[in-house]
């Protein structure tokens, strides 16, 4: 048993201009993919190529995901209430495991569409129509996945992540389309698009995969990487009045962490004092960590578990 300890407890919230990145970044990601759900529906509807439908079918999916994200990240960003002590974070992650699985489904449609054309090839018509479209996608769409990489190296966002990853698949499959669209027309060889689309199909499957273990990762509570869980120990001990710490615990939620340390002092030492070597740590360890709730307890060395 722990002998008794005061405990130290610290809320972070998101800071407000953060909160702002990432509900632009939803609100920017929901206009190109209904901008190019339209342009793409009409590119396919002239050119019947099965790899620009499976953009299309991507970009649908982008849309709804974004419009997921949207309603995510506005339930995440609430502060906590009386019935959501730890905040409403985990709302993130729930996204992203819906997102994950509508991928791996639409993924597995196209493939077996993509086989099918395999044994069955249908000529490609109308491809400039297609390279247009494909074109102005390749522009609209890396300019959002560079708005959205800066969002998650700010933010961290979990949800604002898996955004990247459909739309940074999308730019990808549109540059394959080109490719097949030219391979198609100019050799006059069919088969190029339903390669191109199987291509694709794994390439969505292998981000489906990604975005769900990394939200059940959160979900379940998984520890922050061991590189930072060395870091917290490091700036605890780097206080010479603490002897020793235990009981690390850490885990994230959407954009917040949550940090739970033990930290063990001479026991002839006044509370007043070692909480007072608390509030020092705390304040070390949320300069590092601003989005952290930091929690922490004293415990004299005399009653520290073996």
């Amino acid at each position: 048993m722990h002998g008794s300890h005061q405990g130290v407890t610290a809320g972070a919230g998101v800071r407000d201009a953060d909160a702002r990145l990432m509900r632009l970044a939803t609100y920017l990601s929901m206009a190109v993919g209904l901008s190019l759900i339209g342009a793409k529906f009409y590119a396919w509807f002239t050119t019947d190529s099965l790899a620009l439908l499976s953009t299309l079918i991507d970009s649908a999916l982008d849309a709804g995901a974004s419009a997921l994200n949207l309603l995510a990240i506005r339930q995440a960003l609430a502060p906590a209430d009386a019935e959501h002590r730890f905040g409403h974070g985990k709302a993130e992650p729930l996204a992203g495991l819906a997102q994950s699985t509508f991928i791996a489904g639409s993924s597995l449609f196209l493939l077996s569409e993509a086989v099918h054309r395999l044994f069955d090839p249908q000529p490609v018509s109308n491809s400039g129509v297609g390279i247009g479209v494909m074109i102005l996608s390749i522009a609209f769409t890396a300019a959002l996945v560079l708005f959205q990489r800066v969002v998650v190296q700010r933010t961290q966002s979990l949800a604002i992540s898996a955004d990247k990853l459909h739309y940074t698949a999308d730019l990808l499959m549109n540059i394959s389309v080109i490719a097949s669209l030219l391979i198609a027309t100019h050799f006059n060889w069919p088969y190029a698009d339903p390669l191109f689309a199987i291509g694709i199909s794994g390439f969505l499957l292998w981000g489906a995969g990604a975005i769900g273990w990394q939200s059940y990762q959160t979900l379940m509570d998984h520890e922050l990487p061991e590189t930072d869980r060395q870091r917290i120990l490091e700036i605890c001990t780097s206080f010479p009045d603490v002897v020793a710490t235990h009981d690390l615990r850490t885990r994230s939620s959407g954009v917040q962490m949550f940090i739970q340390v033990h930290l063990e002092f001479d026991g002839s030492q006044s509370l007043d004092h070692v909480h007072g070597i608390a509030d020092q740590v705390e304040a070390r360890i949320m300069a590092e960590y601003p989005k952290a709730d930091v929690i922490i307890h004293q415990d004299p060395v005399k009653n520290r578990e073996v």
